[in-house]
Parts: C-alpha cells; sequence; structure tokens
C-alpha cells in the first residue's frame, strides 16, 4: 500500500459532484461530505485533539458518522465507535477502557449518558474532558450532571488547520479501534489502522462485490462494526459509489421501505435479518427487492435452508462469508454464481488460513480443527490487552476462534465456535450442524443448540427451538423433531433434551447469545 491516506483517497477532485450518501430523502454529495469533514476537524482542533488521543462517537449511521470518523483519523487521532444500541453501562465501560478524551455524541445520547452518573462512574470517566455533543434539529442539552463539559457542535470554536488537514503518512499509525460485540465476554477493542481498511477494499470488495456504476449499498448492521463499516461507507465512498444510510433501527418495515425508495443494488444483513424479513413477507408485508444484485450475510453461519429460500423467493442469490473484528472485514465468501449454502464460501486471495487440532497441530485433510487466518487487515492487537493480544495473535496469525473443515471443492464450513462445541459421548458435537437440521423442520422458526446435561448428570445435546406454528403445540412438534432428526443425524447429535422458547437471545451483531442458554439450564 503507498502512502496516501484515507480522507484523499476518499475526496478525489473527479468525484466531488456525485451522490455519496442517500439520507433521509437528501443527497450529499462527496464535496458536501468532504467539507463537513474539514469542519468536524476544524472543531477537534480548536478543542486540542491531537496525535493518538482517543474520540468516541456516539451517533446514528448519518453523513455526520462518516464526517466525524474521517476527520478524527485524518488529525492522527483515534476514532472510536460505539454502538448506539449497547446498554448505558457497556457504553460507559468503552468510554472508560478506550480512555476517550472526547465523544462526538447525538444530543439524546449525552442526556441518557451522562445526566445521571454516579460519583464513582463519574470520577472513573474523568480522562473524558470535552464532549462534543452534535445535535440534530436543534435539539437541546441538558446541563451535565456529570461535571463534564458538554457544548453543541454549532457552538463549538472552529479554528482554520490550513495545511494540517490530512495528516499525511499515517496509514501504519493506530488510526480507530473496534470492539469486539463481547458474546463471549467482556467487550475487546481492536486495534485498527488505515492501510487495514484499504487491503479489505483491495481484497473481499474487489473480489467479491465488483461493484459497478450505478451501485448503491445499503447494510442493516450498523458503521460501529467492522462489517457494517466497510458495507455502508468504506466499501462505497473508496470506489466513488452511493451508500443508503438510515438512522432509524433496521425493522423489516424500514428495510422494506429503503428498498422501495433507495433502490439498493446490494444489500447487507445477517442471518436473523433474512429470517424476519422473509417473515414480514409472509405475514403479509411488503418487500420490493427488484433493483437488487446481490444479497451478502456475515454475522454468524447463514443456515442453507434460509438461503435456499431467499433465493427461491427473491431470486438473487445471498454471498455468505466470515470475517471478523480482528480481521476488519470478511476473509471467506461465496462469490455470484458460485454458492454453496451452509458453507462460508472459499479463502479469498490475499488471506491464508490453516486449521489446528487442541494439541496445536495442523489437521489431517479435510478433518475439522481451529481457525488460523493470516493477511495484511489483521489488527495490531487490542487495546491495552497484552496478555489476551499474545494469546490471539501468535506470529502474524490471528487464532479466530471457530472450528472449520475444508471440502474437496475449496469451499470452508463453519462448525461452530471452539467453546461452543462439546463431546457428549466422547465425539464432537458442532451446534452449528444440528441447528441446520432443526431449521429443514418448516415448523420452526429459530433453533440453538447448546450442552445440556440429563437426570443422571451425563453431557448431551440440548436443543431451544422457537415454533413457528400458530397453534403452538410443542409437544407433537417434539415428537416430530425426534423422528426428524433420527433420520438426518448420528444417534449422539441428536438432541436429548427440547426447550421451546418463544425466542433466541440475540447480541446487537445478530449473534446467538449460547452463553445465556445455558445459564438458563443451570437455572432449571
Amino acid at each position: 500500500m503507498n502512502a496516501e491516506n484515507l480522507f484523499d483517497r476518499l475526496f478525489r477532485s473527479e468525484r466531488s459532484a456525485r451522490a455519496a450518501v442517500l439520507y433521509e430523502h437528501r443527497e450529499i454529495t462527496y464535496e458536501e461530505l468532504r467539507e463537513a469533514t474539514v469542519r468536524t476537524a476544524e472543531t477537534l482542533h480548536a478543542l486540542g485533539i491531537v496525535l493518538g488521543d482517543r474520540v468516541a462517537i456516539l451517533l446514528n449511521d448519518s453523513p455526520e458518522f462518516i464526517a466525524s470518523f474521517i476527520a478524527i483519523i485524518s488529525l492522527g487521532a483515534i476514532a472510536v465507535p460505539i454502538n448506539m444500541a449497547l446498554r448505558k453501562a457497556e457504553q460507559l465501560f468503552i468510554l472508560k477502557d478506550c480512555g476517550a478524551r472526547a465523544a462526538i455524541l447525538e444530543a439524546q445520547v449525552a442526556n441518557a449518558l451522562l445526566g445521571n452518573l454516579d460519583d464513582s462512574t463519574a470520577a472513573e470517566l474523568t480522562d473524558l474532558k470535552d464532549l462534543l455533543v452534535v445535535c440534530r434539529e436543534a435539539d437541546a442539552v441538558s446541563p451535565s450532571t456529570s461535571g463534564m463539559e458538554v457544548q453543541r457542535f454549532d457552538d463549538a470554536q472552529r479554528l482554520p488547520l490550513g495545511d494540517g488537514l490530512p495528516i499525511r503518512g499515517r496509514e501504519n499509525l493506530e488510526a480507530f479501534i473496534l470492539y469486539t460485540s463481547g458474546s463471549t465476554g467482556e467487550p475487546k477493542g481492536a486495534v485498527h489502522r488505515q492501510s487495514d481498511i484499504c487491503y479489505t477494499n483491495e481484497t473481499y470488495c474487489r473480489q467479491v462485490l465488483r461493484l459497478r456504476e450505478g451501485d448503491r449499498l445499503f447494510s442493516s448492521s450498523r458503521l460501529p462494526f467492522a462489517y457494517g463499516l466497510g458495507n455502508a461507507f468504506t466499501f462505497p465512498l473508496l470506489n466513488g459509489f452511493t451508500t443508503i444510510l438510515c438512522r432509524e433501527k433496521p425493522t423489516p418495515a424500514v428495510i422494506g421501505r429503503i428498498f422501495h425508495e433507495a433502490l439498493p443494488t446490494i444489500f447487507f444483513g445477517v442471518p436473523v435479518v433474512y429470517r424476519m424479513l422473509l417473515e414480514h413477507l409472509r405475514s403479509g408485508g411488503s418487500l420490493d427487492t427488484s433493483s437488487l444484485r446481490l444479497c451478502i450475510s456475515a454475522g454468524e453461519a447463514l443456515p442453507a435452508q434460509l438461503g435456499e429460500q431467499w433465493q427461491k423467493t427473491f431470486g438473487v442469490e445471498v454471498l455468505d462469508g466470515i470475517g471478523s473484528t480482528e480481521m476488519l472485514h470478511m476473509f471467506m465468501s461465496n462469490h455470484a454464481g458460485d454458492v454453496r449454502y451452509g458453507s462460508s464460501g472459499k479463502l479469498l486471495k490475499g488471506y491464508e488460513a490453516r486449521l489446528i487440532d487442541h494439541e496445536g497441530n495442523p489437521t489431517p485433510e479435510r478433518e475439522v480443527g481451529n481457525l488460523w487466518i493470516r493477511g495484511d487487515s489483521a489488527a495490531i492487537g487490542y487495546w491495552q490487552r497484552p496478555e489476551t493480544t499474545a494469546q490471539t495473535f501468535v506470529d502474524g496469525w490471528v487464532r479466530t476462534g471457530d472450528l472449520y473443515a475444508q471440502d474437496e471443492d475449496g469451499f470452508w464450513w463453519h462448525m461452530g465456535r471452539s467453546d461452543d462445541c462439546f463431546k457428549p459421548t466422547g465425539q464432537w458435537v458442532s451446534p452449528i450442524e444440528v441447528e441446520s437440521v432443526l431449521l429443514r423442520h418448516e415448523a420452526v422458526r429459530a433453533a440453538a443448540v447448546v450442552e445440556g446435561f440429563d437426570n443422571d448428570g451425563l453431557s448431551c445435546v440440548c436443543a431451544f427451538v422457537v415454533n413457528r406454528t400458530e397453534s403452538g403445540e410443542n409437544t407433537l412438534l417434539e415428537n416430530d423433531l425426534r423422528a426428524h432428526c433420527e433420520i438426518a443425524l448420528p444417534r449422539f447429535k441428536q438432541p436429548r433434551r427440547y426447550i421451546f422458547v418463544p425466542d433466541l437471545p440475540y447480541t446487537a451483531t445478530g449473534k446467538v447469545q449460547r452463553f445465556k442458554l445455558r445459564e438458563q439450564l443451570r437455572r432449571s
């Protein structure tokens, strides 16, 4: 990669009049987005933000989010996007953990987040000296009760930067921190460079999306996530195309409206979103997918039957793949015209993969092993967590924590998280494999498998099932599922226990929180 920075890559003069963002019935050009970025950078500069300062972003998906992110890293500071859907305690944890010097917040978030801090929490955040509040529609900001300085963006002083924006040659310095979802424990901040963004554009975007003139990209996954950051920001804008942003929660009704009004050509979702959209259509809702040429899925493995059902219903392939916060975006994917539902597709050029057994040795060909991945989009490490960094980042490889197998055609198959798999009879059970069988039953809306224990305290397969049928007759369904699994699975993989629930617990990224299901079993 050359030393050209993100600012210059995005705001090339030849694309200044093009539409960069479609947002709330407005079209924002590249030139307008550039001006907003410079204004934000000048305001941060006036607040004293300097090289290496962490600046948190708590904004809805919006042009302001993108302008803030670019402005922060162009000043040599470190952007820290924070998920708006997290609980207050989780947001405060990240602010404290990253040692944010400043935060750019929605006005209503500033009120909710900082209005009622107890003394101990406020004391823990003393490093957060300046809060730059981005207001919408002249929202009022309540006086801070936290002792921190809160001001409106429009009221903040601006200090012209002259030649100070952007700072050049910063591609290989720390540029932004993305926090993991915390589905397997406390969130950790993966530290990335500007060059990591460019690498994912040269690999996943070029090889899989293959953007073309007129493309409009829309992502139901939000900008603070690695998946959403690429989908809705870096991929469309690095290539001079258009992103469709939506500040509202992406419910099926909202997504349906955007499909109808904004006519996206590429849609990015997670499996639970695709399931909800099909149910929305089934229940009489409208969903016009006529503008779509590609659909993308990630976050967790897309069940084969769900991908097949989507393509059969709408005539559009869903390209499932796998990536991670640590690798910034996807390193394996299905490709248009080369889809094998149930798999994560093939390894992308520019990445290496290997499978390691539980003793640290390479696995025999075609057998299941722990996936290690290597590529130039890998994070530097975790923010101020040297021990965890050393466990995950090993000699240029990243230990993903996923179990995989590769078939003879080069397709990779996700067998589950290494800490989710278990041995009920001395033989490994992959929850994903059992779930895929359960989901093929027409009465099952959702399913998740965890390790349970029988009356004798012996390990067994336990299935949590969401019944799709209106009658909700669970006894009959359980009998049906037992017969269904007897045909499709060996005995040791067949669920011994069935628990019927109204819905499954999900993270903000759409992943099933299996640890909550295991906790429920322990309490029962």
